[in-house]
């Protein structure tokens, strides 16, 4: 039996499903695991937080054992004509006995580093911190890597959209077709995601929506859910509160754009000369943030060029054209939708965590609700008291 982690030399061989997935057991989180989740390692998720100590013993004891798969799927890059290529995720299991069990698809957040994915869970707190919530109590969790992360070679797709819809859609895609591999079916499908997550989430389920896919609901925190007004937020109209990380943000956030979207040059118009070499290698994945950190300042303002600041104050160029065609709330939904916000969150403004909510009631759209987490709810702290909310509201729809 596997237990206690993800183990050295103790995975299984890959198998193939149909439509170019493969699959393979990498490990387990037994019991005790998943019970230390919620103990000492959520309380080092949240040292930084204004609200170190607010969800201690709040999270229910696990109920079942979940084995951990990674799998790799084909998909596409639509900004690349649908060049083909590999993405990776998980697919975690809870050991119920049962065949049948509901399905949450997991986006993750903003992540430096290319291994903090959902098929590296050991390296992905926000990742364990869903299994331990959800699969330990009976659900199916997914999630994909995204292109660039895992196992993909691609640039990092951060924030594109258009491959943010096809990695997550081809995701499911590959899960359903492993969970089939290994006699499991779903009877609901529920979305979460956090932060950057939270807007994968959205264009997921935009994408999902359009094409009939059924969602039972969906569940966002802290998303930056329309990102040229959330940019020229933090560009022109800068806070105290604001992320000291915001700088490594937009340059992922640049160099992504530039790529996907075939625009050389770009990073060079955006960031100031003294500091795009640290912004490509970051992107790169030639230095780590702790070293991105040391060697460029921690303002927006100071990091970037005066120019590339007016042109999107002005909400003028391809640039800003591009950031508003990525919105992810404008339509008219059809899935429950809830979103979570709070008072000290340093890199999603209060407005822009309120505009689903606004935009469902102004369309008639499906219910959408805001919910706060607290005045002294940081971006963190946020995530956790979402995902603690999540489950029973999603349970209340198994029975319906």
């Amino acid at each position: 039996m596997l237990t206690g982690g993800l183990l050295a030399g103790r995975a299984s061989a890959q198998t193939a499903v149909p439509a170019g997935t493969q699959y393979q057991l990498i490990g387990a989180y037994d019991l005790a695991k998943l019970n230390h989740i919620f103990g000492d390692e959520l309380q080092d998720f949240l040292k930084s937080s204004p609200l170190p100590d607010e969800f201690k013993g709040r999270f229910p004891a696990a109920r079942y054992p979940v084995r951990l798969y990674k799998v790799t799927y084909a998909s596409v890059v639509p900004e690349w004509n649908n060049f083909p290529t590999v993405a990776s995720g998980l697919v975690a299991i809870p050991q119920t006995g049962q065949s049948e069990m509901p399905l949450v698809s997991y986006q993750h957040g903003t992540v430096f580093n290319g291994n903090e994915v959902p098929s590296r869970p050991d390296q992905s707190m926000e990742t364990r911190i869903m299994i331990a919530r959800f699969a330990a109590q009976g659900y199916v969790v997914i999630g994909a890597d995204y292109f660039g992360r895992g196992d993909s070679t691609l640039p990092d797709s951060y924030l594109v959209k258009g491959s943010a819809q096809q990695g997550t859609y081809d995701m499911l895609a590959a899960a359903n077709a492993v969970l089939k591999s290994l006699g499991i079916t779903t009877n609901h499908q529920f979305l979460s995601g956090w932060s950057e997550g939270g807007w994968e989430t959205m264009a997921f389920l935009e994408r999902l929506e359009e094409d009939g896919v059924p969602v039972t609901a969906a569940a966002v925190a802290s998303a930056p859910v329309d990102l040229s007004l959330t940019v020229s937020r933090w560009l022109n109209n800068p806070q105290a509160i604001d992320a000291v990380f915001l700088p490594g943000v937009l340059a992922i956030e640049v160099e992504a754009y530039e790529r996907y979207h075939e625009v050389p040059g770009f990073d060079a118009f955006a960031i100031r000369p003294a500091y795009l070499t640290d912004a490509r290698d970051l992107y790169a994945g030639k230095i780590d943030y702790s070293t991105f950190y040391a060697r460029t300042p921690h303002t927006l303002k100071d990091f970037t060029r005066p120019e590339f600041r007016a042109t999107v104050a002005s909400g003028r160029g391809a640039y800003w054209r591009t950031l508003d065609a990525d919105q992810v709330y404008r339509w008219r939904q059809v899935t429950p939708l809830r979103t979570w916000y709070g008072g000290a969150d340093e890199v999603t403004p209060y407005a822009i965590a309120m505009l689903p909510e606004e935009t469902q009631a102004l369309l008639g759209g499906a219910t959408t609700k805001a919910i706060d987490a607290g005045p002294k709810a940081d971006h963190r702290a946020i995530f956790v008291r979402a995902v603690l909310d999540q489950k029973p509201w999603f349970d209340s729809f198994l029975t319906k």
